[in-house]
């Protein structure tokens, strides 16, 4: 989608302008909303009402408080382990052996934990703290999110196979997971692995034809899965028979729906209040506040960098807003709701202008109320399941491991630990554990304890429109947040470009590198400019521009070639053309091996040349030495490491990389 210059606004003249672009990808995002609101609800141990009252609620209250424009509002995946564990601490099975009593005041407890963690969530935004969000390192939410995609995996593989009994942690049941495939009802497990398939193919299918392209794989699922499940006569207790064995079919692999419309109310209850007595409802009301405020924040971020016109979400009032609607949702029986990520794309790339396509999806769901008792008890509960193990992988994709590692091995390290913990204990723990992590790495790395939550910083005046900001002792995940108010108070409120010198730190984290890189883009939209400097006497971890940056002796090689002067004239053009940055040039005199005769010496005139670049230069060097100078003339070449202060002075200059590109185009 191409942004047109005017930027969308959502206000009334909004609503009417762009009415057609934002009703059809609110049909569009309702498509997708409605299999998984179901989905995500069953999987929480909600009823499957719940949560499409959830996304009704974020459709229709977040609009009138957030002023973020395209993210969808509803229950998210990522959220799927905290309340069935809530759900489970109180005594319930999610309904797995049907909708019994300790199910019913299990789902009442945990919509009392939800409605008072949505009042943190309201005094969270009141009190402007959106950019305590800001706090948490971006590894260690990664690993997070992988630990959560994990669970999600683990939970809904046997239901995805037809095995309804499965019970244990997410590291029991992946070691089970042989087991659930031998006991997998084949016909459920077709409808699972074939829905599986679809989710994986379908993306595919629709970048390369267009006319596709708007219609979502969630939906070809339901529009394939159901009629399977119909020609299976799942909603009629039978018996089948393959490879010489029996197989029940009923209609326990369905969404338990009642008959009647007005009989899906009497699953719908209001909060237990009188569990916060219990210490561990506060234990979950913090997990659903932290968790889901983070989530929340972090994909509001996210949106607003696919944003097309590039708007910023106000994050306390987004907060707000979110707060607002979770607690009209606890008080109606819904789910606890986030910014949801995928939805929001899916909203984006449909061409939705303003936050009223929120709404419109919101509206569609509650106009299909009146068929989801007709409808929804048909759809097969292995195909909710696929789409959700589908979901659990993009958290947990390896390429998430791939990414991480490419910034840093250290951080590599942070993202397993706080993913292994989280399946080992719980989200909270899992989540401190990173941290504690990333803290005594830096520790290590020579970060001084006074700078872990003190941002030690010099402000001095360049001109009348410029600022120049002296970083001192760190720039650390633990520290940024007064950094950033420092430069949102001088650059962004006071309208100054500004100049950020980091060579007074010993260290820059990857959370704080990756965050100024955010603010560079805030800056420009604003018009100013926010220039770092410093950077170049640090040693970076990785060549990513997210790495970590250590202030400290840097090794590179240093390379010293002894030939005759004519090599050198040959030698030294090509040596400047792969990138180094300086030599030096000595008249000598020697003897090699074949120059020497026992009775009399006999040296020669030579040059010596010595060269330090990095170590990517050095090895271009030295394969041209031994294809094109080596095989015709005497030379002798050597290679040791050295370290030195500044890298900065050893790195290919731009002007050598333009050459480069000449030369060889």
């Amino acid at each position: 989608m191409k942004p047109s210059r005017e930027v969308p606004v959502g206000d009334l003249r909004g609503f009417t302008r762009y009415m057609r672009q934002d009703l059809i990808s609110g049909l569009l995002v309702f498509l997708i909303a409605l299999p998984l609101c179901v989905g995500i609800s069953l999987a929480s141990g909600f009823p499957p009402l719940a949560g499409i009252f959830t996304a009704i609620c974020g459709a229709v209250l977040t609009v009138f408080f957030s002023n973020s424009e395209l993210t969808i509002k509803g229950p998210a995946a990522g959220l799927i382990v905290i309340v069935v564990g809530c759900i489970e601490d109180f005594s319930g099975n999610g309904m797995t052996e049907g909708w019994l009593p300790a199910d019913q005041n299990a789902y009442r407890a945990a919509l009392a934990v939800g409605a008072v963690a949505a009042v943190l969530q309201i005094l969270f935004g009141l009190f402007r703290a959106g950019i305590l969000g800001e706090f948490f390192p971006a590894t260690v939410v990664h690993g997070m999110l992988a630990a959560i995609g994990v669970i999600i995996i683990s939970k809904q593989i046997p239901v995805a196979v037809g095995v309804m009994d499965a019970k244990g942690g997410p590291l029991a049941l992946l070691r089970q997971i042989p087991d659930f495939m031998a006991r997998a009802n084949p016909a459920i497990a077709f409808i699972g692995v074939f829905s599986l398939v679809v989710m994986f193919v379908w993306p595919i299918i629709r970048s390369r034809v267009k006319v596709l392209a708007p219609i979502p794989a969630h939906l070809i699922v339901l529009l394939l899965s159901v009629p399977l499940g119909m020609a299976l006569n799942l909603t009629t207790d039978h018996d089948y028979r393959l490879f010489e064995k029996s197989y029940s079919l009923n209609d326990k692999f369905l969404v338990t729906m009642p008959k009647e419309i007005f009989g899906m109310f009497k699953e719908i209850t209001t909060p237990d209040f009188s569990v916060l007595n219990q210490w561990k409802a506060w234990k979950w009301i913090m997990m659903f506040f932290v968790i889901g405020s983070l989530e929340s924040l972090l994909s509001a971020k996210a949106v607003d960098l696919l944003d097309p016109w590039k708007r910023r979400t106000d994050m306390n009032r987004d907060v707000l807003a979110v707060g607002i609607a979770n607690l009209a949702a606890a008080m109606l029986g819904g789910l606890p709701m986030i910014s949801e990520i995928v939805r929001s794309r899916s909203n984006i790339d449909n061409g939705a202008r303003t936050r009223f396509a929120n709404l419109w999806h919101g509206v569609f769901l509650l106009l299909c109320v009146g068929l989801i008792p007709t409808i929804l008890h048909r759809i097969p509960l292995a195909a909710l399941a696929a789409m959700l193990v589908y979901t659990g992988t993009r958290l947990a994709h390896p390429n998430e491991f791939r990414n991480v590692y490419r910034i840093g091995r250290e951080q590599l390290v942070i993202f397993v630990v706080t993913l292994v913990v989280v399946l080992s204990t719980d989200l909270l723990i899992g989540v401190a554990a990173g941290i504690i992590l990333k803290m005594v790495i830096h520790l290590a790395n020579g970060v001084p304890l006074k700078s872990f939550f003190k941002a030690w910083v010099e402000v001095e005046d360049v001109d009348e429109k410029t600022s120049r900001i002296i970083a001192r002792e760190s720039a650390v995940f633990s520290n940024w947040i007064p950094f950033r108010r420092q430069i949102e108070d001088i650059g962004l409120v006071q309208k100054r470009n500004l100049i950020l010198d980091l060579s007074g730190a010993t260290m820059v984290d990857s959370s704080v590198m990756e965050k100024l890189e955010e603010m560079q883009g805030e800056f420009e939209q604003e018009g100013l400019r926010l220039e770092l400097r410093g950077l170049e006497d640090f040693r970076s971890f990785s060549r990513s521009s997210h790495s970590a940056r250590k202030k400290e002796l840097t090794p590179v090689r240093r390379i010293t070639i002894v030939a005759d002067e004519s090599v050198m004239d040959q030698l030294l053009p090509e040596l400047i053309r792969m990138g180094i940055s300086g030599y030096t040039e000595v008249g000598c005199r020697g003897a090699g091996r074949t120059d020497l005769n026992i009775t009399e010496l006999h040296p020669r005139p030579c040059v010596r040349l010595e060269v330090v670049t990095v170590p990517e230069v050095c090895n271009q060097v030295v394969d041209y030495l031994r294809s094109s100078i080596m095989p015709l003339h005497k030379i002798t070449v050597c290679v040791e490491t050295v370290e030195v202060i500044r890298l900065s002075a050893f790195q290919p200059s731009e002007q050598t990389s333009t050459l480069d590109s000449v030369t060889h185009h």
